[in-house]
């Protein structure tokens, strides 16, 4: 029986014309375009059983590896490590996958994730559960209407999140994820150089206001981050007066306002293990609570809200294309070689030329290396 099938609501900067200065600080210029995906069905415990048994068996003959995101089904994710896997963001998506051994990569998330690992390892086979599995940041920054926003703005060093597309990574000169955004900025701003930032207007803002960079932005945002709501938050915080408050940066600035640690899901992850609390209110996609409890078991982790009592919810905090990742999808891409990612050759080479600069970058700072050297003399694309 085929998967039903729900529309998505997603923003769309206006074209290109219109992002002038006033509404690209007002946050205004943005249309409400529909989308859709696919809802897998839930197996039960015995087909659960024997999924996991088949794609066991598949990773294996296959010679394969999984690669998924916090973000999915907790089947994907405990299936990733239990098999010599990784869970993680994806900037540790983009490194496992080009350092493995393995000659087939299962990325269970979103499109771009599967791109990424593409052009990081164009001679590797990569599979995707459901290639329909996009992403509202990348579905709002289409390549056409971002380079004539590129063309605007030709003295200013383009530096783009990971979540697009692989043409909108090639007219870039970085690409960060919010792991390593702020620094990256921040090296770029020391040096004196202005930013034209995509696709995410609440992250751009964040890393503006905590870096001080000469940025103009694409006013892009994530279905389910973009829904978190202050008010309810507060609400909520005074019914746990306890609890810390984590929120992912691509959450509205006055949601951030109330956090006790702001970061990449990696950082949320470390806030939580770090800090003495034993109760935590979590901003960001619901899929991160399985990883949060399974690592602090003795920790209580509550769903920031999205809306107010009876509201409606475009996301109710859980991505609609991580969620067409399952494990009959998997098991089937294994078995076929169906859901296989192309990028073309040409195009993957450009794009990975920011994804590159932005690995060396990270491994520097995490090596206590200079990065002067990477950021001088990088122009605009």
């Amino acid at each position: 029986m085929a998967s039903p099938v729900i529309r998505v609501e997603y923003e769309q900067p206006a074209p290109s014309g219109r992002l002038d200065r006033a509404a690209n600080e007002s946050g205004a210029a943005c249309d409400t375009r529909h989308a859709w995906a696919r809802v897998p069905s839930e197996p039960s415990a015995a087909e659960r059983a024997a999924l996991k048994d088949r794609v066991r068996r598949l990773l294996v003959e296959r010679d394969a590896v999984m690669v998924s995101h916090f973000y999915v089904h907790p089947d994907l994710q405990d299936l990733a490590e239990e098999t010599g896997g990784i869970v993680s963001d994806s900037l540790e998506m983009a490194r496992f996958g080009r350092d493995h051994r393995a000659r087939t990569l299962v990325v269970s998330g979103v499109r771009f994730m599967g791109e990424t690992a593409k052009i990081l390892s164009p001679d590797k086979r990569v599979l995707m559960p459901d290639l329909d599995a996009t992403c509202s940041l990348d579905l709002g920054c289409p390549e056409d209407e971002f380079s004539r926003f590129c063309d605007q703005h030709p003295d200013r060093t383009v530096v783009v999140y990971a979540n697009t597309s692989a043409a909108v990574k090639a007219r870039a000169d970085w690409l960060v994820t919010s792991s390593c955004a702020l620094d990256v900025v921040r090296a770029l701003t020391a040096q004196g150089q202005k930013i034209l930032w995509a696709p995410d207007r609440h992250l751009g803002d964040y890393i503006r206001r905590e870096t001080g960079a000469d940025m103009v932005s694409w006013q892009g945002a994530c279905i389910v981050h973009d829904e978190f709501k202050a008010l309810e938050l507060e609400l909520l915080m005074k019914e746990h007066p306890g609890a810390k408050v984590l929120v992912h940066p691509e959450s509205p600035a006055d949601v951030i306002a109330l956090a006790d640690a702001v970061g990449s899901t990696s950082a949320i992850l470390g806030a939580a293990q770090r800090m003495d609390a034993t109760e935590f209110i979590v901003a960001t996609d619901n899929g991160m609570l399985h990883k949060l409890r399974t690592l602090n078991p003795g920790k209580t982790f509550i769903e920031a809200p999205t809306g107010g009592n009876s509201a409606t919810c475009k996301s109710c905090a859980h991505c609609p294309w991580m969620a067409m990742n399952g494990l009959a999808e998997l098991a089937r891409v294994l078995e076929t070689g169906a859901g296989e990612v192309h990028v073309d050759p040409s195009l993957g080479l450009r794009a990975r030329v920011p994804i590159d600069r932005m690995l060396a970058f990270t491994a520097a700072l995490k090596n206590g290396q200079p990065v002067g050297a990477i950021v001088d003399g990088i122009g605009a694309a």
